[in-house]
């Protein structure tokens, strides 16, 4: 079975997530500009504006009106580290 084609916007969203997820972008961290993201990944502005949505919606980015995009948390991952308390098997 052929695997379905992503649209840009979940690709670049993809990708941003995986620089928060190494440490590129780091808690706290301001996301370049609309303008500089179209440069930056060779995308429209369109697509960029549809990715930050994206990571909004992950819960890993929020928006703050005439102040930017920060990241403010980091990608659930499969078989994290067991939670503080829990036993580690």
């Amino acid at each position: 079975m052929t695997e379905l084609p992503r649209y840009e916007y979940v690709k670049l969203a993809d990708a941003i997530a995986a620089d928060i997820a190494s440490g590129k972008l780091p808690q706290g961290a301001a996301l370049p500009g609309e303008r500089a993201m179209t440069d930056l990944y060779s995308v429209s502005i369109g697509t960029v504006r549809r990715a930050v949505v994206e990571l909004r919606k992950r819960g890993l980015v929020a928006t703050l009106p005439a102040k930017g995009t920060y990241v403010i948390g980091l990608p659930e991952q499969a078989g994290d580290a067991p939670e503080e308390g829990e036993p580690n098997t």
